[in-house]
């Protein structure tokens, strides 16, 4: 059996449901050719280098597969047609590579959007010494003060 991984980005509104849908279907095209899922990961949304359809986020999942060669054309086939076809309007692109057979099956992938922690604005701004610039009431303060110096 030959190892493949699939790439698939999606747009960044994907529900659970639609994700799962996609997950089962893929399931059952590889089982159709007698192949079987080693792994299905959802990486999580990142930020994209470049817009595609107007999105700048978008939703990684990692597919791991195996299956026989004889089999593979007709795979290609099967899950090309059901991109372009049924997932038109979830499915951004995707990408199928072939693995070694010595290949590891670990990544070191990035921190996906969803698992940063959020900061306020305020702890930005404080951070990099920006204070004053989205509250602006200690400034108008010393202005009032400027102001009246000037007037007596």
């Amino acid at each position: 059996m030959l190892r493949y991984e699939m790439l698939i980005l999606t747009v960044p509104e994907i529900t659970a449901d639609e994700a799962n849908t996609i997950e089962s279907q893929i399931n059952s095209i590889i089982d159709d050719a007698k192949g079987s899922v080693i792994s299905y990961e959802r990486w999580g949304k990142y930020r994209l280098a470049y817009p595609i359809r107007n999105y700048e986020y978008g939703v990684y999942f990692l597919v791991r597969y195996e299956v026989n060669q004889e089999n593979m054309h007709q795979l290609l086939n099967n899950l090309h047609t059901y991109f372009a076809v049924k997932q038109t309007e979830l499915v951004m692109r995707h990408m199928i590579t072939k693995l070694a057979n010595n290949a590891s099956l670990d990544y070191k992938k990035p921190e996906s959007l969803e698992d940063m922690p959020t900061r306020d604005i305020n702890t930005f701004l404080k951070e990099n010494k920006m204070t004053g610039l989205l509250n602006p009431s200690s400034s108008s303060e010393e202005l009032d003060d400027l102001d009246q110096a000037e007037v007596e």
